[in-house]
């Protein structure tokens, strides 16, 4: 029974993170259509996105701790719970500012599933298919980028853009009825704890500058007064953040589990990485329409090359992990991941579509490589009473290394097609395909040497966890 209990907890958690994956995704092609449906425009309609990511990201680690404190299977119910009654408020929205407030609400519960989801595995599944069930969730997480944008073309197409919300529906209900069934109850909490209210707020202040800063920053441009001032409450309220979190007796985040190296130094890694890959994000997309010139549907089909291969990699890299340790899976990947990137700064208007697919497949299949193994390292080094928080810091890295990462690649990308075509050009995009395809191939450059920067705290991170699992020698008797 718990063999088969098991898997119906990955299908639970699974449902979870595809439907939020979906949805982190689908919104964005419906932008225009927001703008004429309620009559507004792009710099309003571009909240329902942004809304939704802040507080998604913010409420991470807040959401892990609570399911640390109170029971990890109740949070994520509630999370799938309010996730699916906000898709439908959102469906049934009648103005742009409810739309706006009820994706907000949306990023609450994406953040409870997202937050708990990886630790609700780690607790159903034994430590020895932990890799495994990682991996899988890999395969969900690529589905759901794979699935999100080409659903929501089709919905807005033929149905309307409330479809985009209305399809949540269906899994939400499927999703919570399966945890009821697969998820085991919550043990018995223990008594006395507080929630560090404080330093949930601090934390939650930080991350909400700090991305806002990283998401504006290319618009308002970096010198912008309020780009600055941004940052500097970011870095202000992360060090008020820390400043309480060693002194309260039950901090939101233990930080003294940041000295298990093989945990730190692999958070870094993760990080590293998706500031590199990140760069993959935003310039090959452009790259397709403004020098190849395809339109939106052809280049939504290249680009399904990469989270197949992801999708196809993560849960075999997981298995291998579970059997062969982590080290050599996670440095592998980094080696191909920064490969890829190479491979695709070569690109150049008359570079054959096969070769650029070849490079974005083996993309795939290196973070595909790099990602379950390294999760499940992190995973494993953290206290079992932290799991949650551990789960929420995932998502958090993820999140700010996707958006610093997208900010630099665009800094990147548009300072080299300036200085490539002599002088600054408005919009960026009206410069000649081969100027443009200069500006992407130095800065896929940059994102390669990210990417295999990473190595580094991935590599110490390795002999760390491998003294770890030493067996210490007992001294021998007289």
């Amino acid at each position: 029974m718990n063999e088969r209990r098991k898997w119906w907890a990955l299908a639970a958690v699974g449902s979870g993170v595809l439907v939020s994956t979906i949805d982190g995704s689908i919104v964005n092609i419906a932008l225009n259509t927001l703008v004429q449906a309620f009559g507004s425009n792009l710099n309003i309609v571009e909240w329902v996105v942004l809304g939704y990511l802040l507080t998604l990201a913010c409420s991470l680690l807040i959401m892990g701790r609570l399911g640390d404190m109170y029971g990890k299977r109740r949070i994520y119910l509630i999370g799938f719970g309010l996730f699916t009654v906000a898709s439908l408020l959102c469906a049934t929205a009648p103005s742009i500012t409810a739309l706006i407030a009820f994706r907000v609400l949306q990023g609450i519960g994406a953040a409870m599933i997202q937050a708990v989801g990886p630790a609700l595995l780690v607790t159903a599944f034994p430590a020895h298919e932990r890799g495994l069930a990682l991996g899988a969730i890999g395969s969900f997480v690529a589905a759901g980028i794979l699935i999100g944008p080409a659903l929501g073309g089709i919905l807005l197409r033929y149905v309307g853009w409330e479809a985009i919300f209305f399809v949540n529906l269906p899994i939400g209900i499927i999703g919570w009825w399966l945890t009821i069934r697969a998820i085991a109850p919550d043990q018995t909490t223990r008594p006395g704890q507080r929630f560090d209210l404080v330093g949930a707020f601090l934390m939650a202040a930080a991350l909400f500058f700090l991305l806002l800063g990283l998401t504006e920053g290319p618009i308002w441009g970096w010198r912008d007064a309020r780009v600055i001032g941004l940052f500097v409450a970011a870095l202000m309220g992360g060090v008020l953040f820390v400043f309480w979190e060693l002194r309260y007796p039950q901090p939101m985040l233990q930080l003294r589990i940041f000295r298990r190296l093989a945990f730190s130094l692999n958070l870094l890694a993760a990080l590293v990485l998706f500031l590199g890959i990140s760069f993959n994000l935003l310039l090959t997309p452009l790259f397709f329409q403004l020098v190849y010139q395809f339109d939106l549907q052809r280049t939504g089909f290249m680009l399904m090359s990469l989270p197949i291969a992801l999708s196809l990699t993560s849960p075999i890299s997981g298995r291998l992990s579970d059997r062969f340790g982590s080290r050599v899976l996670t440095i592998a990947g980094l080696i191909v991941t920064g490969l890829a990137l190479l491979g695709l700064s070569f690109s150049t208007p008359t570079t054959p579509l096969p070769q650029m697919v070849g490079f974005l497949v083996l993309l795939g299949i290196g973070v595909g490589l790099f990602q379950s193994p390294n999760n499940s390292t992190i995973l494993g080094n953290a206290p079992p009473e932290a799991l949650g928080v551990t789960s929420g810091l995932l998502a958090v890295v993820r999140t700010v290394g996707q958006t610093g990462g997208i900010a630099l690649a665009g800094a990147v990308w548009a300072s080299q097609v300036f200085a490539l075509n002599g002088a600054p050009v408005t919009p960026i995009t009206a410069a000649p395909p081969t100027i443009l395809a200069g500006g992407y191939d130095v800065a896929m450059r940059v994102a390669a040497l990210i990417a295999t920067l990473a190595i580094v705290p991935s590599l110490f991170g390795g002999r760390a966890l491998q003294r770890q699992l030493v067996p210490v020698k007992q001294p021998v008797a007289d």
